[in-house]
């Protein structure tokens, strides 16, 4: 059956007026109309349906033998009720310019309904007067789908509170949302089909790596936590970013081919720093209370003091020093010599060359040759905890060698820290911690541990006057 209804007869025709090339036009329209993903019907100026493609009897069950030659949508596709003004709105495009969009529901054969959306347009004859309405059709789930993933996309890529990144294959920014380019510390064009490389300084392996295995084996089961240093103008940031991936494909392609990979992600730097931080306090208080427990099983106090250190060090620096003010237990600059400079004899130490257990460091009362200005002798004057670095940036291995020997520490020292050892109102020397290349400067929160030991190590040491003793 033909998607049109065709109208008049042929047997007024003579013998040599052909009927074909009229008669193959239709077919051609019929055929047009058929093969449209659209639903498509018309509409004489009588109301009369003209024309029923294919994709309109998928969606209605009506058949073109069905539905041409019908008036209106009366009765089997519109409920009665509705009729006229279904009729009125499809009708009316006839006296109105352009385009006509309205939306209401149909008939299916089987008694269902089917809300739509319409398109509707005058047909005009040869003379230019409304000969009829075409109208064009399609569920409106359909549209809505569409209308939600387009506005989703939109959404994402301007108002989303988190970063969005489409990469495509070469592992290269595409699409960049404006969270993502603030993050990234640049403008949304001047990251697009950049490298990664060039806008991260360090975790960029591990993010490229997730991003090929997206690629190659789909999406990770769950978030992943990536952290990053950012290159901005004003230096490197450190961040972790909560990600997420999915792999993007052609929808038009039999086998999926891969388009990029769609990455989004959070900054929970923030609240990964107080985790670490809560964990990291968890840890040196454990590590207090277990050296407090080994410590009372100790008869020497020198070795309590020992004791003290070696738990102190774990996790927190690669060496550690106990100096004591020259003079015996109770010594203070004062007390020492008030006319003289602090003096400091070495009592315990790590080993210098390798890890090991601290170990005293003699019974010799030579002082130790600190030169002026040294932070040991300052943390004596001040009575107060001293930072000291070789720097910040990655100094150079000579650099740090001479600095490291001018202060009498370990060759590979870059950062140091002394704390006060004080009992009872009084200074009785120095505890020094040092940390070597590759470690992080010691920071306020890593003071606070230092003094909290250096009050347990000098607790044992002046117990029962054991500087006086040695």
């Amino acid at each position: 059956m033909s998607a049109s209804r065709r109208s008049g007869t042929t047997d007024e025709l003579g013998p040599d007026e052909p009927e074909q090339p009229e008669r193959d036009g239709a077919d051609l329209l019929a055929a047009l109309l058929d093969g449209m993903d659209a639903a498509l019907c018309a509409f004489d100026a009588d109301g009369v349906v003209t024309h029923w493609n294919r994709e309109a009897e998928r969606i209605l069950g009506w058949s073109a033998a069905e539905a041409v030659g019908r008036q209106g949508f009366a009765g089997w596709a519109v409920r009665r009720a509705d009729a006229g003004e279904v009729e009125e709105r499809l009708l009316s495009a006839m006296r109105a310019p352009g385009r006509q969009v309205h939306e209401f529901a149909l008939l299916t054969k089987d008694g269902g309904r089917v809300l739509v959306r319409t398109q509707s347009a005058a047909v005009r004859g040869p003379d230019g007067r409304p000969a009829g309405v075409y109208c064009a059709f399609s569920e409106v789930h359909a549209q809505i789908d569409l209308e939600r993933s387009i506005a989703l996309s939109e959404a994402l890529l301007e108002d989303a509170s988190w970063g969005v990144v489409l990469v495509d294959v070469d592992l290269r920014p595409a699409v960049v949302n404006a969270h993502a380019a603030r993050a990234l510390g640049a403008g949304r064009t001047s990251v697009l089909g950049r490298p990664l490389g060039e806008l991260l300084a360090q975790g960029v392996e591990e993010l490229e790596g997730a991003l090929t295995h997206v690629l190659a084996e789909g999406a990770p089961p769950g978030p992943t936590e990536v952290w990053v240093s950012v290159r901005t103008p004003e230096g490197e940031r450190r961040r972790c970013w909560r990600s997420g991936f999915v792999r993007l494909a052609s929808p038009l392609a039999e086998e999926p081919v891969p388009l990029g990979v769609g990455w989004l992600f959070q900054d929970v730097t923030e609240g990964k720093q107080a985790e670490q931080e809560a964990a990291l306090l968890r840890f040196r208080s454990n590590q207090l209370h277990r050296a407090a427990r080994a410590a009372a099983e100790c008869e020497d106090p020198a070795e309590a003091a020992v004791v003290h250190l070696d738990f102190a060090l774990a996790g927190f620096a690669d060496h550690a020093l106990i100096d004591w003010v020259a003079g015996g237990a109770g010594a203070g600059p004062a007390d020492a010599d008030e006319s003289g400079p602090v003096r400091l004899v070495r009592v315990a130490a790590t080993p210098s060359g390798a890890p090991g257990p601290s170990v005293p460091a003699g019974t010799s009362g030579m002082p130790v040759r600190y030169g002026e200005g040294h932070p040991a002798l300052q943390c004596v004057q001040r009575a107060g905890s001293v930072r000291a670095s070789a720097g910040v940036r990655p100094v150079p291995a000579e650099r740090v060698r001479e600095w490291a020997t001018a202060r009498q520490w370990p060759a590979d020292t870059v950062h140091g820290l002394c704390a006060v050892l004080r009992s009872r109102g009084r200074t009785l020397g120095v505890v020094t911690f040092l940390r070597g290349s590759g470690r992080s400067a010691f920071e306020r929160s890593d003071a606070v541990y230092a003094e909290d030991v250096a009050v347990r190590i000098a607790a044992a040491l002046d117990l029962g006057g054991a500087l006086g003793e040695r």
